[in-house]
């Protein structure tokens, strides 16, 4: 970015799909003023299941159509797996563009449980990343993570495919192990991929009433609201909220059904 962006230009947010969807909805409710832009890659999606080299291409190229099209303040990668392959390569590229990414809330799941047992569902990509390897080391020996790839979820949920949705999260659920609030049971499940909290109520099925479920929609939002407070860049108040802008590389009917379906105050792709 050359010059400096003014207060009143949007928030970049993009995912590989719609689960951003759920970034959204936190930035939106910590930020009621903004005006955001949000990009759906839904014809490459899921990420979690692409190779790191695509995810970084995708991201790059998704970052600069943001910054030229749209002046974006501010950038959401509201993408695990982009977060992890290639954030620091969307900070090199652009040093005056504040960036906050996301990644498994597995600090804050550390801070709350009780058992120290903890399950994590995310994408294999995610989990195969080095950054994930390097926040999960970072917590050895604080507790006990059960990890596990969600190979599919995410693209039924991109489908709302509800009898896939059932039938994956019965599966992970069972990979994770024993929920509870016993010794050795889990009672933190951290949701690291922002498609999940969409199927949370499903989720919650499995795992019982007492299970806490942490996903990272509120922190980053809150994140989002200090970078921009540190340089002066927070919009003005103005009566009621904008809608976002959504936009996709997909159908533009699958983006319009997702809003619809998950999004708060849901709007229209333009």
């Amino acid at each position: 970015m050359g010059e400096r962006a003014a207060a009143n230009d949007p928030i970049g947010v993009f995912d590989s799909g719609v689960g951003g969807l759920s970034v959204l909805n936190a930035l939106r409710a910590e930020l009621p003023h903004e005006r955001f832009v949000y990009f759906a890659d839904t014809a490459n999606a899921p990420y979690g299941e692409r190779g790191e080299d695509f995810v970084t291409q995708r991201t790059l190229a998704i970052t600069a159509d943001l910054v030229e099209r749209h002046r974006i303040k501010a950038l959401v990668v509201a993408c695990n797996t982009a977060t992890a392959a290639a954030i620091h390569l969307v900070r090199t590229t652009y040093p005056a563009l504040p960036v906050v990414g996301v990644e498994p809330a597995l600090k804050p799941a550390v801070a709350l449980s009780a058992t120290g047992s903890i399950g994590v569902l995310a994408t294999r990509g995610t989990l195969a990343s080095l950054k994930f390897r390097k926040l999960h080391d970072s917590l050895a020996g604080q507790a006990k993570f059960s990890l596990v790839p969600c190979d599919g979820l995410a693209a039924a949920i991109e489908a709302s495919a509800t009898a896939a949705i059932g039938e994956l999260c019965v599966r992970y659920m069972r990979a994770a192990g024993r929920f509870g609030t016993a010794p050795g049971q889990i009672d933190t499940l951290v949701l690291g991929c922002t498609h999940y909290p969409f199927v949370a109520d499903e989720l919650r099925r499995h795992a019982g009433p007492t299970v806490r479920f942490i996903d990272t929609g509120a922190p980053v939002a809150l994140q989002t609201r200090r970078l921009l407070a540190a340089t002066h860049a927070l919009a003005a108040e103005r009566d009621g909220s904008t809608a976002p802008v959504l936009e996709t590389s997909g159908p533009p009917e699958a983006l319009a059904a997702a809003a619809a379906r998950w999004l708060h105050r849901a709007t229209v792709p333009a």
